[in-house]
């Protein structure tokens, strides 16, 4: 893929390293997150904001390689940073994660679950193997990151801040059931936590981005892309960044009271319109079915 067409599926490094921010450079200082799909898109662009605003960073990931590469970048800015490998589907590699960021850093503070994953299908051709790998990295993993970290919290007795990215359910999202479904059951499950962990000084919330420009839009077929911007009243895309700056509101001090919410991050798609990531059938197009009788 040509540099150009790189730059228009996401922020490069050297974006992300200096895009003003509206917080403090010292916001996170003396924090820990840790960042689950952290080498890329939404999880990179947090990374690096919160490493600019004091924090130390760890993601992880399941490619060694862009993990790497990503720690690199952000040292080489003087941001803290490291990282190591996980599975999310594999509640043991979550143990192992934790067991050596307790040793090396004393264990973490923030957790954003970033991990994800899908493939635009219509539903009814879903192989049963397609779609248990989408629901269990989505739905199970992020449970597993979860429930992981509260109990390190727990057995701790330190409060601790959840961020889980999801999609906007709302709004008209087709062609991708299988993550509408398990993104829908992480929602489900922080309005459950977010009382259950209460006592415990945990918060528990989500983030909805809508069309934003991410690499993971190679998946998708271009013809859908262009018309991403008409899926909101905003009439146009977002970047991970803008996510990355609802994040740090919503997992920081300011959201201190805030807790069970899912911060829609989408030019107000959840009131608007819909997302195709196939092609949008011709039936809906047309006078329906009524019609044709």
């Amino acid at each position: 893929m040509a540099e150009a067409d790189a730059r228009e599926l996401g922020l490069e490094d050297a974006d992300l390293a200096v895009l003003p921010t509206v917080y403090g450079p010292e916001a996170f200082a003396g924090k820990t997150v840790l960042i689950s799909g952290g080498a890329g898109g939404i999880g990179r662009a947090t990374a690096w904001l919160l490493g600019r605003l004091g924090a130390r960073v760890i993601i992880a990931g399941r490619d060694e390689g862009r993990l790497e590469a990503a720690v690199v970048a952000m040292c080489a800015a003087g941001l803290e940073a490291a990282a190591r490998t996980v599975n999310v589907r594999d509640p043991a590699t979550i143990a192992a994660l934790h067991d050596w960021i307790a040793a090396e850093f004393g264990g973490i503070d923030i957790l954003v679950n970033s991990a994800g994953g899908q493939f635009p299908q219509a539903a009814i051709d879903f192989s049963t193997k397609g779609w248990n790998a989408v629901v269990d990295t989505n739905l199970n993993g992020t449970w597993y990151m979860m429930q992981e970290a509260a109990r390190r919290w727990r057995d701790a007795r330190r409060p601790g801040s959840i961020v889980s990215i999801v999609v906007v359910t709302r709004q008209g999202l087709h062609g991708v059931a299988h993550t509408v479904a398990a993104r829908a059951g992480v929602v489900g499950l922080t309005q459950a936590l977010a009382v259950e962990w209460a006592p415990l000084d945990i918060r528990v919330n989500c983030i909805a981005p809508g069309a934003i420009e991410t690499p993971g839009w190679r998946v998708y077929d271009p013809e859908q892309i262009k018309a991403y911007p008409r899926s909101n009243p905003m009439m146009r895309t977002a970047t991970t960044w803008e996510v990355a700056e609802a994040c740090a509101y919503l997992c920081g001090p300011a959201a201190a009271y805030v807790t069970g919410e899912v911060l829609n991050v989408a030019g107000g798609a959840q009131l608007w319109g819909e997302t195709w990531t196939i092609p949008r059938p011709a039936f809906f197009d047309g006078p329906g079915r009524r019609g044709n009788e």
